[in-house]
């Protein structure tokens, strides 16, 4: 039987609510049972999408109650995997959006399994995943890589347009991070491919299903047909509804503080009487679509930021129309036309640049925290 835990999921915006998710990490508990979709995760990738908080406040907050860093190490080793995903994006740009590293193959088509769309795969615990996924916009990691891996591994569909579905359904949609793990998941990011067999998944998601396209050994994936009930696909068109405009009124004379998708920073320079607006490019989300469920994920978090007002358009109509002089901004790669002051994001360690796989990178960030450590005088 699937467990019907997700259904309790939700994601508060409140600020103390936010907090009070912080407060209950237990990275202990969360080592040993993550891996399964009733573990004990933290359910705060959202905020850290939108910005809200960092990886480096997290981090701090349980070195502030006392922990060793080798007693949470691989909390923060999967924290550290959201900076990395980020990284990689600011050092190859829009080149994410295409096979990084290797050629994806085979490909049978570059669509999306309407079988995938409709969670009727016939596999239970993916076919309830995905259900409650469009009334939930989360998915569990896990159940993100099974996902990935029947449409890229087992339908052969090339990985960006089922990314770019999954992107468009999940609250804490950040193209970094998603699309390049459907591209580990695929063999573009990564030294091969990622497979899930009936066995795994019946493990991790409590089920007992058995005589499904997927319950075959690992040695069998490489030779797989494509099963029948995955080669349909779906014709659909992704689309965002921006709302509307709302300033009421622009100071030109201060400084314009522009908040933005991957930036609802409630704490930034929050004691400096400013310009707060939040900027929604149409250009931006044309080319990555978001669902009417995340749009008004985003919408409620910008209301803890006081003051902030909402602007529909590009930034430099923005700049133009308000003859705005000072404007600082928080760096990311989807921000490069902006023109102002940068803020650098607030990252987890020093750690910067392109690393060809994630280990080389934590390693580095592990060099950090060992010198860290001595000069501090901890464990």
């Amino acid at each position: 039987m699937v467990s019907d835990h997700s259904y309790l999921i939700d994601f508060p915006t409140d600020l103390a609510e936010i907090r009070s998710r912080i407060a209950a990490i237990n990275p202990k508990k969360y080592a040993r049972s993550r891996n399964y979709i009733d573990g004990s995760v933290s359910y705060l990738s959202p905020y850290i999408s939108r910005g809200v908080i960092s990886t480096k406040q997290i981090y701090k907050s349980l070195l502030d109650k006392g922990y060793t860093f080798s007693s949470i190490e691989k909390y923060i080793q999967e924290l550290a995997w959201r900076d990395y995903w980020q990284q990689v994006w600011i050092a190859k740009g829009n080149t994410i959006d295409n096979d990084l590293k290797i050629e994806q193959k085979p490909i049978a088509n570059y669509e999306v399994s309407t079988a995938v769309i409709a969670g009727k795969t016939g596999i239970q615990a993916i076919d309830f995943a995905i259900k409650n996924f469009y009334d939930t916009g989360y998915l569990h990691n896990h159940l993100r890589m099974y996902i990935a891996s029947i449409n890229c591994n087992i339908a052969n569909n090339h990985w960006k347009k089922p990314a770019k579905w999954m992107y468009f359904h999940l609250i804490d949609a950040d193209w970094a991070s998603n699309a390049l793990s459907w591209q580990w998941v695929a063999g573009a990011n990564s030294n091969k491919k990622y497979y899930a067999n009936q066995e795994n998944i019946n493990r991790y998601c409590h089920t007992k299903q058995k005589n499904t396209f997927l319950d075959v050994a690992y040695e069998d994936f490489e030779t797989l047909e494509i099963p029948d009930i995955l080669k349909g696909n779906s014709d659909f068109k992704l689309e965002t509804l921006l709302p509307k405009s709302d300033i009421t009124h622009v100071n030109s004379t201060l400084t314009t503080y522009i908040y933005n998708f991957y930036n609802l920073d409630p704490n930034w320079k929050k004691e400096e009487k400013a310009n707060r607006i939040l900027l929604l490019e149409p250009s931006i989300f044309e080319k990555y679509p978001i669902s009417t469920k995340t749009m008004d994920f985003l919408l409620s978090l910008s209301k803890n930021i006081e003051h902030i007002q909402i602007y529909v358009g590009e930034f430099d109509d923005l700049v133009k129309e308000y003859s705005l002089q000072k404007i600082n901004f928080k760096e990311h790669p989807l921000n490069k036309h902006y023109k102002g002051s940068v803020t650098e994001r607030d990252w987890m360690f020093d750690v910067k640049g392109y690393y060809p796989s994630f280990f080389s990178y934590w390693k580095k960030c592990k060099k950090e925290i060992k010198k860290l450590s001595i000069n501090d005088g901890i464990e």
